[in-house]
């Protein structure tokens, strides 16, 4: 089931994103995610109007996606960047694809062009699930994130709308 977050959800979120961010180069953000961090995230994308999704199995959360503007200033207004995060045994099951589909589908409805994936050289995984949805590489940018003590390319994956 796909659901619009909730604040309280917070917690439970960060417990899916967190290893991610402080086990791999997946995301070059170092620091772990608070409970309080993804609530206001949650409240900030929801209030500017882009969704923040949950997928949930037996009443619990194992994926979300969201998506906020590519870049600052109304050039880039109709140029979004998503975020798409799965717990491990949520891989593989089309968990991704859907939340993916959907908040696709919100942002066709709210006259958007471009969707973003800005994915880590070092997940080619998280390449190959993007391109088989439809997404093309668009190019990449050597040595743009460092986690680990190592520079990390960033390829950057669009998909026009």
């Amino acid at each position: 089931m796909i659901r619009d977050a909730r604040p309280e959800d917070a917690p439970a979120l960060a417990r899916l994103w967190n290893p991610w961010i402080t086990e791999t180069a997946i995301t070059f953000n170092p620091t772990a995610r608070t409970g309080e961090d993804i609530a206001e995230m949650i409240v900030a994308r929801q209030g500017a109007g882009h969704p923040f999704l949950v997928a949930e199995q037996d009443g619990q959360p194992e994926g979300f996606a969201s998506y906020s503007q590519f870049r600052n200033g109304i050039g880039y207004a109709r140029s979004m960047e998503h975020t798409v995060i799965l717990a491990p045994q949520a891989r593989g099951r089309g968990t991704g694809r859907a939340l993916m589909l959907a908040i696709e589908d919100h942002a066709r409805r709210a006259g958007v062009r471009l969707m973003i994936g800005a994915v880590s050289a070092e997940n080619p995984e998280g390449r190959a699930f993007h391109e088989a949805i439809g997404y093309r590489l668009h190019g990449t940018i050597p040595e743009a994130g460092f986690k680990f003590g190592r520079h990390i390319d960033l390829w950057l994956l669009g998909k026009l709308l």
